[in-house]
């Protein structure tokens, strides 16, 4: 019996350059905006609760986010010269980013914080030549242990939104962050599909509901109808210290290890063969781009995400002109004011909740970094982890530890996320060499959740 040849699988070029057609590609847009949605929108809740905004910034500043998402979307999805990976990407505000961010305004003032993103941004791409080499320096067991300190760190600064500043809560605030952790926790139990993925937005709604309808929480949306521009550097004139932006800059270099698993997981499942050196720095150019624009804007670093690799997985729409087409959805939706206005009237406490939920994940993820390091062999990986942790733990359970030493040494041994990065990338090539065939191990790809 003559058997027919199966048929070629379609070219990198057939799946990730196809053109849509808008009846289809709306819907397909409007997916990816509601699958990454929730990060923006809590992100910059947190941002506001921590500094304390009022409504009518906190509303630009969303608008802002909205915008460079946007616009960071078009980027990667087309690209530009070498700027943009043409992969169907989308960008967001970085979770572990914003807390070092934010640790950086509550120290130094909201002025250094931006011009610590600025420089941050302009170190990514400055190493972007030497991408190869410092890439080495963050394995899976240095941004497992980045990522749990930063996630530890963030849920502390969760909780105070919903204690309030001098760490008190009161019992409704505590009881409407806690329903709205539970409606969180429901919505992603129950959902399936792209809902599933809204669970936070989800959560955040039915926290502002119970708020209204209880009393626990008020809903006070800030005034305003139209189109309007986010306000320009928002927080004064940037400043610039190294020492304060020390955190961002370590970040910002860790940031190459997470964005070469992205960019092979997402070539590999649209089906274009992964090349890292040349995609990578297109995609991190983008990025420190972007970031430089966020900057100037109010926000902090801005990263591209692998998250919607699961829509695409589902649908089974590979183009990069889908999550172009979502790009475009986040640009109007920053530019209509009534959106942002009527977010930034959520109650803190149901923001607390949510970020609760957010940064418990992060925390969750650097576990799962560590796990792939393989502790257990018989390198010296675990002694390196459990020092690194130590390091970075030390300032939150004894802030006062190095009130005794130099402002430059407290910036640096105070912050638990640098200590602990710092001290896990010097003792893998240090105690590395002693370990019988040991090697820095290569990036793995992330976790992508789906």
């Amino acid at each position: 019996m003559t058997t027919l040849p199966a048929p070629a699988a379609p070219r990198s070029a057939e799946a990730v350059d196809a053109r849509v057609p808008l009846r289809r590609l709306l819907p397909l847009a409007v997916q990816h905006v509601l699958a990454m949605i929730a990060a923006p929108v809590s992100t910059v809740f947190l941002v506001a609760g921590t500094l304390r905004m009022p409504s009518a910034a906190t509303a630009s500043l969303l608008s802002a986010v909205l915008l460079l998402c946007g616009a960071g979307a078009l980027l990667q999805s087309l690209g530009v010269w070498r700027i943009g990976g043409r992969l169907p990407f989308v960008m967001l505000p970085g979770g572990a980013a914003t807390a070092l961010f934010l640790q950086i305004a509550q120290e130094h003032g909201a002025p250094t914080a931006t011009g610590s993103v600025l420089l941050a941004a302009s170190l990514l791409l400055a190493v972007l030549p030497l991408y190869t080499r410092v890439v080495r320096l963050f394995p899976p067991l240095v941004m497992g242990v980045t990522v749990l300190l930063i996630g530890i760190a963030m849920i502390r600064v969760a909780a105070r939104l919903v204690t309030g500043p001098d760490g008190r809560g009161e019992p409704r605030a505590v009881l409407l962050a806690a329903l709205t952790v539970a409606a969180t926790v429901a919505a992603y139990v129950l959902l399936r599909g792209v809902w599933r993925q809204t669970s936070v937005l989800i959560g955040m709604a039915a926290g502002t509901v119970v708020a209204v309808t209880t009393g626990l929480g008020a809903f006070a949306p800030a005034a305003g109808t139209g189109f309007a521009l986010p306000a320009f550097l928002p927080f004064g004139a940037p400043r610039f210290d190294l020492v304060a932006a020390l955190p961002l800059l370590v970040f910002s270099l860790t940031t190459l290890a997470e964005i070469t698993g992205q960019t092979v997981l997402n070539s590999e499942t649209v089906g274009r063969t992964p090349a890292p050196e040349r995609d990578v720095p297109r995609v991190a150019r983008a990025d420190a781009l972007v970031s430089l624009a966020g900057g100037l804007f109010g926000t902090s670093l801005m990263i591209t995400s692998a998250e919607n690799i699961g829509i695409g997985r589902l649908t089974g729409v590979r183009s990069r002109f889908v999550t172009a087409g979502a790009g475009v959805l986040l640009v109007v939706a920053g530019l209509a004011t009534p959106v942002s206005r009527t977010l930034a009237g959520i109650p803190e406490a149901v923001v607390g909740g949510s970020a609760l939920v957010v940064y418990a994940v992060i925390a969750v993820m650097g576990v799962e970094m560590l796990r792939r390091a393989d502790l257990s062999g018989p390198g010296t990986g675990n002694l390196t982890a459990a020092l690194a942790l130590t390091m970075g733990l030390l300032p939150l359970l004894s802030p006062d530890l190095y009130a005794g030493f130099p402002d430059w040494a407290r910036t640096i041994l105070g912050s638990g996320v640098v200590a602990g990065t710092l001290t896990a990338v010097l003792l893998t090539a240090l105690l590395g060499r002693f370990a019988p065939g040991s090697r820095v191990p290569a990036p793995q790809k992330p976790c992508v959740r789906e």
